[in-house]
């Protein structure tokens, strides 16, 4: 591929970091197209800021290759790479103006000052921030403070923007402020933005490319609402979440409906979606909370045998204003949450202690790969899907 000064699409192949004898990325390939909002999204070490700072140029790989634009930048130094990044600390000289701190970065690349404060008066009214051009960082508030970094990041016109964490220093009010803000922005640029954060909902709302993480491997990249609503395997169902994740054993197939029992003796039917499961075979499945209906029972009443329905004890109810998220314990490990609309739960209040079923609908329910996530495809080709 012909290499673009513009173009920002993000090709990483085979890519591997080690650290001594410990490996932060293990093999990771993925492709970002250009013009794309892409969140990295797992648990603290899954290796999501390691790919962001080798991206960057702050770290090599130990195998492997990064390419921008269709060329390689592995050996590049991070000023040579069209990149620019945006810290979870902001890292804003508390002894410089807010306009100043923006142009700071050109008046390092010689650009005569009437110039880079052109430029930097320029962005802060892209982020809505001119009238503080004057101000110290300390006269501003957190969320201020994060536009006049993300403006400093932009002022030497990257390709791609990377942002390590870039909500997490703000209180929840300005978190969804800002994430809107961040959206808008990449929207109006046009160019590529790589995202870190561990926050779910942070990443759905903004991403057009979710990547979920896990150990230094890929888990799914695809858009938020396919990892949302057909998780590929266990753990993305978790760890997203949304999902009740079920596992049992074949008993059945017909009609591309497996019967699954699990080891209760709780049976259910699973859509195979092209799958071709062996009798006696372990399935794993998942059902969105939010597709759940519970019904109180007598702690000793008989149930008949259904299918796709499971038996418990209310372990806490949370209510989150536009629904109730009721948990209920089973006779098994793990629990199983129902998501309950405000007037659902309205019409059947429910407490904590109470004996209840559960039932979904066959077409609610997600086939899963494996029963521990390890199955991955190998090349992760992220699409740009929607926005």
């Amino acid at each position: 591929m012909a290499s673009d000064s513009r173009n920002g699409e993000i090709e990483l192949v085979s890519v591997t970091k080690r650290f001594g004898d410990t490996v932060a990325v293990d093999s990771v390939s993925l492709r970002i197209p250009h013009g794309a909002y892409c969140c990295l999204l797992g648990p603290s070490g899954c290796g999501k800021t390691t790919i962001l700072r080798m991206i960057a140029g702050h770290e090599t790989p130990s195998q492997g290759d990064i390419r921008i634009g269709g060329e390689s930048v592995v050996g590049r130094p991070p000023v040579r790479r069209g990149t620019a990044m945006m810290f979870q600390a902001y890292a804003l000289f508390p002894h410089l103006s807010v306009l100043d701190n923006v142009a700071f970065s050109l008046k390092m690349r010689g650009v005569d000052r009437a110039a880079r404060q052109k430029q930097a008066r320029e962005l802060l009214s892209k982020v809505r921030l001119e009238q503080f051009a004057e101000r110290m960082p300390a006269q501003l508030s957190g969320g201020q403070q994060q536009r006049v970094a993300l403006a400093r990041a932009l002022i030497t016109n990257p390709r791609v923007l990377l942002l390590d964490e870039p909500l997490s220093a703000l209180d929840e009010y300005l978190r969804l402020r800002m994430r809107g803000e961040l959206r808008r922005m990449q929207k109006q640029l046009g160019i590529t933005f790589v995202h870190v954060t561990h926050t779910q909902l942070e990443a759905i709302a903004v991403a057009d490319i979710l990547v979920v993480m896990e150990q230094g491997r890929i888990e799914q990249a695809a858009s938020p609402n396919a990892i949302f609503d057909t998780p590929r395997t266990a753990y993305v169902a978790r760890f997203v979440g949304g999902q009740n994740v079920l596992s049992g054993k074949v008993e059945s197939v017909a009609d591309g409906i497996a019967t699954v029992r699990a080891s209760d003796g709780a049976r259910f039917t699973v859509p195979l979606r092209g799958a071709k499961p062996a009798p006696g075979s372990q399935l794993f499945l998942s059902i969105r909370r939010d597709r759940i209906e519970v019904a109180k029972t007598g702690s000793d009443s008989a149930v008949a045998d259904e299918v796709n329905m499971v038996r418990g004890q209310i372990h806490s109810i949370e209510y989150q204003g536009s629904y109730a998220k009721v948990t209920i314990d089973l006779a098994r490990a793990e629990e199983f949450v129902a998501n309950l609309s405000d007037i659902e739960f309205g019409r059947t209040p429910l407490e904590i202690g109470d004996h209840v079923l559960a039932r979904w609908s066959t077409a609610d329910v997600c086939l899963l790969e494996g029963a521990d996530g390890a199955d991955q495809k190998a090349y992760a080709d992220a699409e740009l899907m929607g926005g």
